[in-house]
């Protein structure tokens, strides 16, 4: 029989998965200067600085 899981544990997955909403994957295509064919930069970014990171500062 397996082992049920504590209220401790189901507690830190929930607070764990909370956290975890405020990241977003960022898709940011990038220009070569030498071809001018584009390339994809991803990056995992907290919510709050995707606007800062898409604008190059």
């Amino acid at each position: 029989m397996a082992k049920a899981a504590s209220k401790n544990a189901k507690i830190k997955d929930i607070k764990a998965s909370a956290e975890a909403k405020n990241w977003t994957k960022v898709i940011k295509p990038v220009r070569s200067a030498k071809t001018g064919a584009y390339s994809f930069k991803e990056a995992i970014i907290h919510k709050d600085k995707v606007k800062d990171y898409l604008s190059g500062k």
